[in-house]
């Protein structure tokens, strides 16, 4: 298992390696999943409860963003 950020870890036998959810098989993508269809905080945690809460949905947020923050983008012009 390692833990790639608050909240968030990668383990090989869970979810082949996803990042998830320290401590449940909840993937990240799922979770920002869910708050990109418009659910809130409140109703992801209120279908996934007790396995997450609120702090572990606000770690799928961070995570995502650090993950675009360090993205770098290179436009190629066709010729």
């Amino acid at each position: 298992m390692a833990k790639i950020a608050e909240r968030i870890e990668v383990t090989p036998e869970v979810l082949h390696g996803k990042p998830h959810i320290a401590g449940t098989r909840v993937p990240v993508d799922i979770i920002l999943g869910f708050l990109a269809d418009g659910l809130t905080s409140e109703e992801i945690i209120k279908q996934h409860y007790p396995h997450i809460i609120k702090e572990d949905v606000l770690a799928c947020v961070r995570y995502a963003k650090h993950i675009v923050e360090d993205e770098e983008i290179y436009v190629v012009q066709a010729g």
